[in-house]
């Protein structure tokens, strides 16, 4: 027994938080996540002060991400296990963002298309962090291929494993410590030490979830061509889990990204992704499809590996 049920059943429950999560799409009110994010901000103002700002920030990780994390699977041990079921798929609904995805970026593509720059620039800022105010319609288009090939793994697959491994307190988990490290894990003055913790942490759960969403990103695009990027452009990319997942995504659609973006006012130059041409807006569709696509291939996997056992089981009643 996992947490409450059985790893099939798991499966299982992870097909209905997906599905819930294509059909609802994010709570419109009292997101959990939003609440999270307030929280963390308070405990960040309280504790990112000198001196032991590594100490505090672990702190700080500890209180924001464990209480609920605990909570959660406490809440699953207690109950039924129709209760426990409902649980676990609602902690994944909560968690997961296949959906906020789409509804995020295609948007961009619909405003490149119809040749609305001032929009595309508004709604591309959204998602990134880059300076999009004078951004060209390649620039939004590359800054929309990268967000979505990158949040893939990050909304999505990340999510996926850690359900598959612990439930929903491990969708929570993952996604929780994603969160804080969105919010903490800069190398600036304010956060290098203090969110060390939070970086560290994600780039630890993120490490198997990051290289399974290459791979698939690989298997269902230009496989040789996105393996080949994976392998020779990943390690010069800053983060040790954004390089593998978005140097194999560029490669599997032939787009060349990576390059310059504005940050803050200033550019800095990235090192390359991918190969092939530049992007424009109908290749975050393509990118939209190709998360798309690896979300229904992690679940006919899944699936395969489950239904043996789900109906073994069945016939032994």
């Amino acid at each position: 027994m996992l947490i409450g049920l059985s790893w099939p059943w798991l499966a299982v429950l992870m097909a209905l938080g997906l599905a819930l999560d294509l059909r609802l799409g994010e709570a419109r009110r009292w997101h959990p996540l939003v609440g999270f994010g307030r929280l963390a901000q308070r405990i960040e103002a309280a504790l990112n002060r000198a001196p032991g700002l590594r100490l505090r920030g672990v702190l700080a990780w500890a209180l924001a991400v464990l209480p609920p994390v605990l909570l959660a699977a406490w809440l699953i041990a207690q109950t039924p296990w129709w209760l426990a079921a409902l649980l676990h798929a609602g902690l994944l609904y909560f968690c997961i963002g296949l959906r906020s995805l789409r509804e995020h970026t295609l948007p961009i593509a619909q405003a490149l298309a119809a040749g609305e720059l001032v929009q595309a620039r508004r709604l591309t800022s959204w998602i990134v962090s880059r300076d999009t105010r004078s951004a060209s319609e390649q620039e939004l288009a590359k800054a929309g291929v990268e967000s979505l090939l990158e949040n893939g793994n990050d909304a999505v697959f990340g999510t996926l494993f850690w359900f598959l491994i612990a439930g929903g307190p491990g969708a929570l988990l993952f996604r929780l410590s994603n969160t804080l490290d969105a919010m903490w894990g800069y190398r600036n003055a304010r956060f290098l030490y203090f969110g060390w913790a939070a970086a560290r942490i994600d780039d630890a759960l993120n490490w198997c979830p990051a290289r399974l969403t290459a791979l698939s990103y690989a298997v269902l695009g230009q496989r040789r061509q996105a393996l080949a990027c994976w392998k020779e452009q990943a390690p010069a990319w800053s983060s040790p889990n954004a390089g593998p997942v978005m140097a194999a995504g560029a490669g599997a659609l032939g787009l060349a990204l990576g390059g310059a973006a504005v940050y803050d006012g200033e550019v800095e130059q990235r090192p390359p992704l991918g190969c092939g041409v530049a992007p424009q807006g109908a290749d975050i569709v393509r990118a939209w499809r190709l998360v798309a696509m690896s979300a229904a291939l992690w679940m006919a996997v899944v699936a395969a590996v489950a239904l043996p056992w789900l109906l073994g089981g069945a016939l032994h009643a």
